[in-house]
């Protein structure tokens, strides 16, 4: 991690090990991309993929997972992957590039701390719209903010299936609730 602070400023970033990631993953000075993540794209666990090498997707996910303590925009994307950590295939490792292509654009983004920002206490939550194919339960995430930048973030899938987006809502709000208190 890294720290950058001025008189009015604390920045915390992790710039240098993305770009190592990138190099480790032959993706350094590739073409980025505006969003992590296909709009409206749908992975499954079977698909009728081509296999992937495990070693290097459980390696490549965990370097993601590890670049999200500073990097909340990356969570969705690297928890949705990681659900494919048993049997990964070629699309699997496709989306995961993609994001590594995110990457490139976005090295760096960070957290940023204003010394005279106002100090309120902001949460964010939201559920997908879709689900997964694999069980149907959806992807529920939440973000908090203290002043300037973000204190903490989650995303994780439903316990449960619920049969409305309204219930998926409710059930993204008292998860984000429970945090709160």
């Amino acid at each position: 991690m890294e720290i950058y602070q001025e008189e009015e400023t604390v920045f915390i970033c992790q710039k240098m090990y993305a770009e190592m990631n990138l190099k480790k993953f032959n993706m350094l000075g590739c073409n980025p991309v505006s969003a992590p993540l296909i709009m409206g794209e749908k992975l499954k666990k079977e698909d009728g993929g081509e296999a992937a090498d495990d070693t290097h997707y459980h390696s490549l996910i965990g370097n993601l997972l590890y670049l999200t303590a500073t990097r909340p925009d990356l969570m969705y994307a690297a928890s949705m992957l990681s659900r494919f950590m048993q049997s990964p295939n070629h699309f699997h490792l496709g989306a995961a590039n993609r994001v590594l292509r995110y990457v490139q654009g976005t090295t760096d983004l960070g957290l940023s701390f204003q010394k005279n920002h106002t100090l309120n206490l902001v949460d964010y939550c939201d559920s997908d719209l879709g689900g997964s194919l694999d069980d149907m339960k959806r992807t529920s995430g939440y973000c908090f903010s203290f002043g300037s930048a973000m204190i903490s973030w989650l995303s994780k899938k439903q316990q449960s299936v619920a049969q409305s987006f309204a219930e998926a809502e409710y059930i993204s709000a008292s998860l984000a609730t429970s945090q709160t208190i």
